[in-house]
């Protein structure tokens, strides 16, 4: 794992050295793509997402938070703690840019009962409870909001509870005002087990590009939580 780590470091720092940089992108990137699979497509193990096809500002916004101290993850910050802006912003438009295949989803491993309450916290929230619904913010399809607000499918369930229990522990934050974390901080564990489950378990939509337009609110719900992450 440490030699693995440094052969990482050096090839991060390729860009940084004056060095010739053969093979474009996808050779300077190698270091990213040891750990969030070829391509950016996701690793093998759940813990590491997919960052291919994202929207780029989301992608830029991030690496800024694990630079900035937002993110908590030791070898993604040792990893870009010496990269320009320049090259951050490089390196998500390049990621961005991918669009390779999604595996199937994953076989849902609870009861029905536990799916439906999921996929309601997802498509209508709770109101009485502040709660809006996933989609107000990540579109309708789940597959984003451009510039800045990811899509949620296609995502592992593991790495999905990490990050709602970041979210609530404070491990990661964003952009002040942090909606994410207001929104988090509101669910329950069996709320993040059920959203968790359902999102894991639906396929993702054979166009999978982020959208540009925010779902219209109906009048009669609360306002949603600014959010400093997505202008």
């Amino acid at each position: 794992m440490t030699a693995l780590f440094c052969f990482c470091c050096v090839l991060l720092a390729w860009p940084l050295a004056g060095h010739a940089q053969p093979g474009g992108m996808a050779e300077r990137t190698r270091a990213c793509t040891a750990c969030h699979g070829e391509q950016g497509k996701a690793g093998p193990d759940g813990y590491y997402p997919r960052i291919a096809g994202k929207p780029a500002g989301y992608l830029y916004n991030q690496l800024q938070n694990f630079q900035e101290g937002r993110r908590q993850y030791s070898p993604m910050q040792h990893l870009i703690a010496p990269l320009s802006d320049d090259y951050l912003r490089a390196m998500a438009d390049y990621f961005a840019s991918l669009h390779v295949p999604y595996p199937a989803p994953a076989t849902a491993t609870v009861a029905p009962d536990v799916l439906a309450r999921g996929k309601a916290l997802v498509l209508q929230g709770d109101e009485s409870r502040r709660l809006p619904a996933c989609i107000a913010c990540h579109g309708q399809a789940l597959t984003g909001l451009q510039p800045g607000v990811p899509g949620l499918l296609g995502l592992p369930r593991d790495y999905l509870n990490a990050q709602l229990g970041g979210w609530q522990t404070g491990q990661r934050r964003a952009h002040a005002p942090d909606c994410m974390a207001t929104i988090a901080k509101r669910l329950s564990d069996a709320d993040v087990n059920a959203i968790s489950q359902w999102l894991s378990s639906q396929p993702v939509p054979a166009n999978s590009t982020a959208v540009s337009v925010r779902p219209a609110r109906p009048a009669q719900l609360s306002p949603l939580p600014e959010c400093g992450s997505a202008p």
